[in-house]
């Protein structure tokens, strides 16, 4: 599967490329993950960060099941609870992927389900 990235200019600060292009390929269609408990089942409400990587982590388990991983999520929607916190996952998305960033749209929401989510993130992947 061949992917290309469009770079843009200023989206690399935020962590997210304007746009890709795959050719081939299988599609990943990812639904919405979140990160309220870690591993364990202890609750992370109340810490964005933790959860923030707990979701990561989930998508990553779900993606592996399917053959895939975190670098094949051509785009993804964040959802927050608090537009505050926007930096911050840009800080981490930055992180896990490093360069190669999947586009991606932020949107704030006023509550999920659960009371204790502060992020869910639902995304597509492209793999061989």
């Amino acid at each position: 599967m061949k992917k290309t990235f469009v770079r843009g200019t200023w989206q690399k600060s935020r962590a997210f490329s304007p746009a890709i292009v795959t050719e081939g390929g299988k599609i990943v269609w990812i639904a919405g993950h979140t990160g309220q408990k870690d591993d364990s089942g202890k609750s992370l409400a109340g810490d964005f960060e933790a959860q923030v990587y707990q979701t990561f982590r989930n998508i990553e388990a779900t993606l592996k099941e399917a053959g895939a991983s975190l670098k094949d999520i051509v785009t993804m929607t964040v959802f927050l609870t608090d537009p505050r916190n926007t930096t911050r996952m840009t800080e981490i998305r930055s992180e896990i992927f490093e360069s190669d960033f999947p586009a991606s749209a932020a949107i704030t929401v006023t509550g999920f389900a659960d009371p204790n989510m502060l992020i869910e993130i639902q995304g597509i992947a492209v793999i061989d």
